[in-house]
């Protein structure tokens, strides 16, 4: 599978005009609806002029806006398969060294750190491990794992981390105790869950940094969220994985402690003492026993 559109900004970004930027910016806001519309529609909900969208449709690589528009469309047909679509699958060969699924996961993780710049980690780590800002964390039917496992490290590191779970009403109690200078971060893969966007946004109006860890294709979220993380996810199953987005998971646990080495030193050591004050230790119950 070639680079998505989403992966083809968040590569050349950085490099695109001011003007490029917001056709850009206004494209990942309205995934993939916006570059689906008329060169004039989109250069107007951009606030740019149509050259303008021509050059950025040119800077990620097309011809011309009819084939970028075709792209669009074949990602659009793959962001709304269900699982059901996926079920009828080649069957591995017998001269296979390895699962299909292995080979593609392993090519998923590495093209997800591709396209997952040390700059776009440096800002994520310094959201995580803001002292003056709450971070709550939450996913979806099948993602949520991920966003319990990264609260579980998060919350020996630093205080003021809650992971969303239970009923869809709690998450939305808990939007009370969400403000300006907190960070929400929300895993969402395709088929995008509606709560998780319903919430978005309500936390988005609060001023409330949402960071979205998402698919290729991109979920609805990303027309809120300061920081988007689109990992790959797609293998030869009727499933897809979330591999990619553990191993981000992973790495921004590791540089959030390293950068709090001593602040989670004193709070792990003080967890220690406080789990094992009073009991008895292990040697001495055996050899009792």
């Amino acid at each position: 599978m070639g680079a998505s559109i989403a992966e083809r900004i968040a590569d050349r970004i950085d490099a695109m005009p001011a003007g490029e930027r917001r056709a850009a910016q206004t494209l990942v806001a309205n995934y993939p609806l916006a570059g689906l519309n008329t060169v004039a529609d989109f250069s107007t909900q951009a606030g740019v002029s149509s050259p303008t969208i021509l050059r950025f449709v040119a800077r990620l690589g097309f011809q011309n806006y009819a084939e970028f528009q075709a792209a669009l469309r074949g990602e659009l047909a793959e962001q709304l398969q269900s699982p059901l679509n996926r079920t009828v699958l080649p069957a591995p060969s017998a001269a296979a060294d390895e699962p299909p699924t292995l080979a593609a996961t392993v090519d998923n993780i590495r093209e997800t750190f591709r396209h997952f710049t040390p700059r776009q980690s440096a800002a994520l780590v310094r959201a995580l491990v803001n002292p003056r800002g709450k971070v709550f964390l939450i996913g979806g039917r099948f993602t949520d794992p991920v966003a319990r496992y990264m609260a579980a490290h998060l919350a020996i590191i630093r205080p003021d981390v809650f992971h969303l779970a239970g009923q869809e009403s709690n998450w939305r109690d808990r939007l009370i105790d969400m403000g300006r200078g907190d960070v929400l971060l929300i895993f969402d893969i395709r088929r995008y869950q509606d709560s998780l966007l319903a919430l978005a946004r309500k936390a988005h109006e609060r001023g409330v940094g949402i960071v979205l860890f998402t698919d290729q294709w991109l979920s609805p979220i990303a027309r809120f969220a300061r920081h988007v993380v689109a990992g790959r996810t797609a293998v030869p199953s009727a499933w897809d994985s979330s591999a990619s987005l553990f191993v981000v998971a992973e790495v921004l646990i590791g540089e959030a402690t390293r950068l709090l080495e001593s602040e989670s030193a004193s709070r792990i050591r003080q967890m220690e003492e406080l789990r094992f004050d009073g009991a008895e230790p292990a040697g001495k119950r055996s050899k009792r026993e």
